[in-house]
């Protein structure tokens, strides 16, 4: 065999190699499971499992996102969250949306809170009507109570802070810092918060807080060995907070790589992932 014909069959398996990699990164979801210890967890919730769905941007995953519903089952969870852009602005499809949620209420009790993009369409009101009826807890400014033998924990909500403050992204932590003022959450209980943006992360830490389940980043959409992250919006090039856990003082924060993608159609090394957290008392 020539010469020639030995390195175009290379290049061409090669490319073909790289462009199926590409396609799995995009097209195939993950399961990916953690546990965390959390100091003031009731022991009653030792073993308590969140699943976590983020920036789904309505992108269907197999027929009917019967991909990220087995994903989903298998965790086990007791209760599963989700945190923001549910839908996608520039290709709102609610009805495609709801369709998703009346399937994950089958598995567990769910949870939601917006992200920037259900700030961004009318037809908002729409998709929180469907969402009540289906039976989400939709946490927007509001806490809800979690009892297990005897014990309980709060599970809180914000509101995307774009609601308040059209793009004006300075605004950001102010907002969030008022809507958990305005929660006056315990500083007895254990408290899981949901909220969509990470990057202000400090103002998470600063309340009552043991705990943050948020997305937005799509895990820095490229990422790079080692490095991680490539860009994030509100957070630049080389994002402080793209994917998985983040500590600060006694508040921990888990921040989903997402599912979907928006402006940027296209993840490398970066699968869609489905998140679920093993809560651990100490």
């Amino acid at each position: 065999m020539k010469k020639k014909t030995v390195i175009a069959i290379t290049s061409a398996v090669s490319f073909a190699i790289v462009a199926a990699g590409l396609v799995h990164s995009n097209i195939v979801p993950e399961l990916n499971k953690t546990s965390v210890v959390c100091g003031r967890l009731p022991k009653q919730f030792d073993g308590f499992v969140v699943a976590q769905v983020s920036d789904l941007h309505n992108t269907e995953f197999g027929d009917g996102n019967g991909r990220v519903i087995s994903l989903l089952t298998e965790a086990s969870p007791d209760i599963i969250v989700i945190t923001g852009d549910l839908i996608d602005s520039r290709r709102t499809d609610v009805e495609k949306a709801l369709g998703f949620v009346n399937q994950v209420v089958k598995i567990a009790p769910c949870y939601y809170v917006t992200g920037n993009h259900e700030s961004r369409i009318e037809s908002y009101p729409e998709l929180k009507k469907g969402l009540d009826t289906a039976g989400v807890t939709v946490l927007d400014g509001k806490f809800a109570e979690i009892e297990k033998d005897g014990a309980k924990i709060t599970l809180a909500g914000i509101d995307d802070p774009n609601f308040k403050a059209k793009s004006e992204p300075q605004k950001f932590a102010e907002i969030a810092d008022d809507s958990l003022k305005n929660m006056s959450l315990s500083q007895e209980d254990f408290v899981i918060l949901l909220a969509h943006r990470p990057e202000i992360f400090d103002v998470y830490a600063k309340h009552n807080v043991d705990f943050v389940f948020s997305g937005h980043a799509h895990g820095g959409q490229f990422r790079l060995p080692i490095v991680g992250g490539l860009y994030v919006p509100n957070q630049g090039l080389f994002p402080e907070y793209d994917s998985g856990i983040y500590v600060s003082g006694d508040t921990q924060m888990m921040v989903s790589r997402g599912l979907g993608n928006s402006i940027m159609p296209v993840r490398i090394n970066n699968r869609p992932e489905v998140v679920a957290v093993e809560f651990k008392a100490k």
